[in-house]
């Protein structure tokens, strides 16, 4: 399986991603610039944490207008496997290629410690190790991670299960019914604030992040199933 890992200026975690996907899960990895025009030749690509073109607008509202972008959604329409992290969850957002916003955390303060993660549903790509009601603990690392929806696309992200993980209490960021993750209505495009690449060895205090993004893997492997 190889991934892309999309680097952005101002991506503070792609070297993190790439560690994790190479030395860790043992699969193949490349770095992809935001100038980048084409994905071809990957199965899967990640969107890291950071701060994107210095998130001067709205964050990752400039990344969504990069060149590879429009790549990236092609792909991820194919139904190529997609995961944003923290800046990446806010380009997917801004992107289109999930539903809602994010706004400045309720504390106005930068928020940066491990929270638990309740897994709302197991039947993804991203969650197929874990399963439901299981919790988790993850590091969360931003000052912008209230995600906000009106009434309807909350009504259908619960019809359609597409909330995954769920910020058990307290709420760190004050998002909308404590989601911290959100896949797109084919189940193939994950958003989510908290990072599981800095947790998935057992050096790095916890492993949980681990099973995000080995799950990927099984997926991948197993044909989808």
């Amino acid at each position: 399986m190889k991934f892309g890992v999309v680097v952005f200026p101002g991506s503070n975690c792609d070297a993190d991603c790439y560690h994790v996907i190479k030395e860790v899960l043992g699969e193949e990895v490349e770095y992809i610039w935001h100038g980048e025009t084409s994905v071809a030749g990957f199965d899967a690509l990640v969107l890291p944490g950071g701060f994107s073109y210095g998130d001067y607008l709205r964050t990752g509202a400039i990344a969504s207008l990069s060149p590879v972008m429009p790549s990236v959604v092609e792909f991820a329409q194919r139904g190529g496997l997609v995961i944003g992290i923290c800046n990446g969850f806010q380009i997917l957002l801004e992107a289109g290629l999930l539903p809602g916003a994010m706004l400045r955390n309720d504390s106005l303060q930068f928020r940066c410690l491990t929270v638990e993660l309740r897994v709302e549903t197991a039947d993804t790509p991203f969650t197929c190790l874990l399963e439901e009601g299981q919790v988790i603990r993850v590091p969360i690392a931003h000052g912008e991670g209230n995600y906000f929806c009106d009434e309807q696309v909350l009504d259908e992200l619960r019809r359609n299960r597409q909330i995954v993980f769920t910020y058990r209490d307290p709420n760190p960021n004050g998002s909308r019914a404590n989601i911290a993750g959100i896949v797109n209505q084919e189940r193939n495009v994950l958003g989510m604030m908290p990072h599981p690449e800095r947790c998935a060895e057992k050096v790095l205090g916890g492993e949980d992040g681990y099973y995000i993004l080995a799950s990927m893997v099984k997926w991948f492997k197993e044909g989808g199933r």
